[in-house]
């Protein structure tokens, strides 16, 4: 089976390469094909992935390639984890909505709508070319904003693209871990879009186990979310939200933490990718131990400023370790072998959550199997939520008109209608910035 990864020289495709080495059987992926633009990273890539497939016996085989087209002939399962503008325009989405005094981050805001506009277009034309070259491939999507990218190219391709994320199966875990339970046993009753979302139960043997952890202050305070969000504030809301959430909740604090930091996640990040990529160029250093020395220090920092606003302290070791490309290779496995099993996943709405229209994609639990992934049904969200849920969505929508048509005035709109921009005025002068750094962006008139 061939698998091929768009955003081949990422720093995280060593991750994804590292969970096929462990899988065995029937209908395992054979051959792992990278695609990137940059023909240094990709050498980069395949050094450490080279070095973690030493030891193993009949490792996936791995080729690299700048042709998009040639990467995608005759694909199994295409993995898209593309950066448009790398982690120079993520410090760039960073620096010019702070300079506004609004948050900037890649996913949640101005940040994320500017990360979105020049995004789509790409997304769009890579699904054009799968629809016409690979037709009958799967594609998994892990580009940011991952709930947008996946609403894009779902026009183009249905239901055979699905995007994941890491971040609910964290949250799902550390809750089922802290109430003494089996994670993979547990049933994670989880509603919203990517990056906005709530844990509203967790059943154990059929039992909610949840309203245990919610009425017990010691143990809700014991683990991240409680540490991040407060012990009273998730009593308040019945519920456990997305990480995410926390710059919706504490968004002022967020945006200062981030205003007085040395530097940004986008800058932190070029910074030391960078760095690392300049080291694995040197033929005398072990690529694969730079790699993880690399990772270790990019994982203990995740959303620093956050937790220290909330005053939560160090990340617990449990939460080291990633998990995207655990959710990728069981969502591989399900479809290729019909290994039935339960998923949090971003897809079409398909009627599943009432208040959106069925094209919708959201982030719900999946039964997956060979014919994909089906949304389960949900219960209706709270007010509060159902507002979030859905001021974001008709943001999503604008930035998708916007892209379509670039039209510069439904960008402006965009921005204008997002919860944490609070000024048409602030609106016009985030597209005027975004537009003078980014190149991408250039299509908006």
């Amino acid at each position: 089976m061939r698998l091929t990864i768009l955003g081949g020289g990422g720093f995280r495709v060593p991750l994804v390469y590292g969970a096929l080495l462990g899988d065995r059987g029937e209908g395992r992926v054979t051959e792992v094909v990278l695609h990137d633009l940059d023909d240094s990273r990709l050498h980069a890539v395949a050094r450490v992935l080279a070095e973690q497939a030493a030891t193993v016996e009949d490792a996936p085989a791995v080729t690299a390639t700048t042709d998009l087209d040639e990467a995608l002939r005759g694909a199994d399962f295409i993995f898209s984890a593309i950066r448009v503008g790398g982690l120079e325009g993520r410090a760039d989405d960073e620096r010019v909505a702070l300079a506004e005094g609004v948050l900037g981050q890649e996913t949640v805001g101005a940040g994320g709508i500017a990360y979105g506009l020049r995004t789509v277009p790409v997304a769009e034309d890579i699904a054009r070319r799968v629809a016409r070259l690979a037709p009958d491939a799967w594609v998994i999507n892990f580009t940011n904003p991952a709930g947008l990218v996946t609403e894009a190219m779902s026009r183009h391709l249905g239901n055979r693209v699905i995007g994941i994320c890491d971040s609910p199966v964290g949250l799902g875990r550390r809750i089922a871990r802290v109430l003494g339970a089996d994670p993979d046993e547990a049933w994670i009753d989880y509603v919203g879009l990517n990056h906005l979302g709530w844990v509203r139960g967790l059943k154990i043997a059929g039992r909610d186990e949840l309203p245990r952890l919610l009425a017990d202050p010691d143990l809700l305070g014991s683990f991240e979310e409680g540490k991040l969000f407060g012990v009273d504030w998730l009593q308040s809301l019945g519920a456990i939200p997305n990480e995410y959430l926390h710059y919706y909740y504490f968004n002022r604090e967020a945006v200062r933490a981030y205003q007085q930091a040395e530097r940004t996640r986008g800058a932190f990040l070029r910074d030391q990718q960078a760095g690392f990529y300049e080291e694995v160029r040197r033929p005398d250093t072990s690529a694969l131990t730079a790699w993880d020395r690399t990772r270790a220090e990019r994982e203990a920092t995740y959303m620093a400023e956050n937790r220290e606003t909330a005053g939560a302290g160090e990340r617990d070791a449990d939460d080291l370790s990633g998990g995207y490309e655990k959710v990728a290779l069981a969502l591989m496995r399900a479809i290729a072998r019909d290994e039935r099993t339960t998923l949090i996943l971003n897809v079409r709405n398909q009627g599943s959550l009432a208040v959106l229209d069925d094209e919708a994609v959201i982030e719900v639990p999946c039964l997956v199997d060979a014919n994909g992934a089906h949304p389960v049904a949900v219960a209706p969200l709270p007010g509060h939520a159902t507002g979030l849920v859905c001021a974001v969505k008709a943001v999503e929508r604008e930035v998708l008109a916007a892209a379509e048509s670039g039209s510069r005035t439904t960008a402006v709109k965009a921005f204008a209608l997002h919860p944490l921009v609070d000024s048409v005025n602030v609106a016009r002068r985030l597209v005027e910035g975004y537009a003078e750094v980014h190149p991408g962006l250039a299509y908006l008139k």
